[in-house]
């Protein structure tokens, strides 16, 4: 495979890098897809028509979701002689060449999708590489019994003009990326060759295609904060200088109410005072009037005379 790998790469003047083997599980995986695809693809080809592609999508199941299937019944002369312009994505050159030889053939066509439990279940990247376009299978059966189940693919190569395959649905590779073209054959192996056109692939062989981007962006560098700016510092010092306003507003504003207050009882508490001396005054006023006179260094009320004159009770003269 790596000889034909290199031979072709010499004669197209292509780029071919090749990606190595998949693990026998996951080849193993994909081979039971295929079979399974194939049983649902021939499903929908009952009375077919020669040369006529027939939308096997809805012979598949519920848990099938993602996946489009055709199928398209060809004679092998025909095939051979004048190829197929158009089928879906793919542009089949003649002169393909087909082992073993049959008599009539199908070609099964498959689009598991762009970054989906399909693709990426059944046919694995290596690492730091990502879909950015649907995977497209393109299988050869026997197709003399539709009735047949677990086939084996044949073995279809072109001998002259390549396959191309023309993506309708290419995600814009993000920048510091490079898109490649990657081909999945049927015995396990792949590699990746140049996208031409930003969406076009070009092979050799049947299998399953699609195109991938190879990240070359370094690891994200470790982002430090910066320091806020004078600006944001003013800012933050000037709300700190609100608040400090705000709560000694409130302060000055409680203590004056409290002063407030404290004058108001005292107003109330002078005038109950002065009040009750008005009333002891207005009650030493209403009273008799006594004369003062002195004695020593004190004053002291007299009376001019007593309001009772002593009598003597018994005039007895001892």
């Amino acid at each position: 495979m790596l000889l034909l790998v290199l031979i072709l790469s010499s004669l197209t003047g292509r780029q071919v890098v090749v990606m190595g083997d998949h693990d026998h599980d996951s080849t193993a995986k994909a081979n039971s897809l295929d079979s399974i695809l194939q049983e649902y693809a021939y499903r929908a080809l009952v009375k077919p028509k020669t040369g006529t592609i027939y939308n096997a999508t809805t012979q598949l199941p519920s848990n099938f979701t993602g996946v489009t299937l055709a199928a398209l019944r060809l004679r092998s002369g025909s095939l051979t002689r004048y190829g197929v312009p158009n089928y879906n994505e793919f542009q089949i050159p003649k002169g393909l060449v087909q082992t073993p030889y049959v008599k009539r053939l199908v070609l099964v066509y498959q689009n598991l999708g762009n970054n989906n439990n399909w693709s990426s279940n059944y046919y694995p990247l290596p690492p730091n590489h990502t879909y950015v376009a649907p995977l497209l299978g393109l299988v050869a059966y026997n197709g003399s019994d539709l009735s047949a189940t677990n086939l084996s693919h044949l073995s279809l190569n072109a001998s002259g003009d390549p396959i191309i395959v023309r993506f309708r649905d290419v995600k814009s590779p993000p920048p510091g990326t490079l898109p490649k073209c990657v081909c999945f054959d049927l015995f396990g192996s792949s590699h990746f060759t140049n996208v031409t056109g930003g969406n076009t692939c070009s092979t050799f062989q049947q299998g399953h295609f699609s195109i991938v981007i190879h990240s070359t962006l370094p690891p994200p560098p470790i982002t430090i904060s910066p320091l806020p700016s004078p600006q944001k510092e003013s800012k933050s010092s000037s709300n700190k200088k609100k608040v400090w306003i705000i709560v000694g507003s409130v302060l000055l504003g409680g203590f004056a109410s409290l002063t407030l207050l404290s004058l108001l009882v005292l107003w109330v508490l002078r005038c109950k005072q002065t009040k009750k001396i008005q009333e002891m005054e207005r009650a030493s006023d209403s009273g008799e009037a006594l004369r003062m006179t002195s004695v020593g260094n004190t004053k002291a009320p007299t009376a001019s005379h007593t309001r009772t004159l002593p009598t003597i009770e018994n005039e007895y003269t001892p």
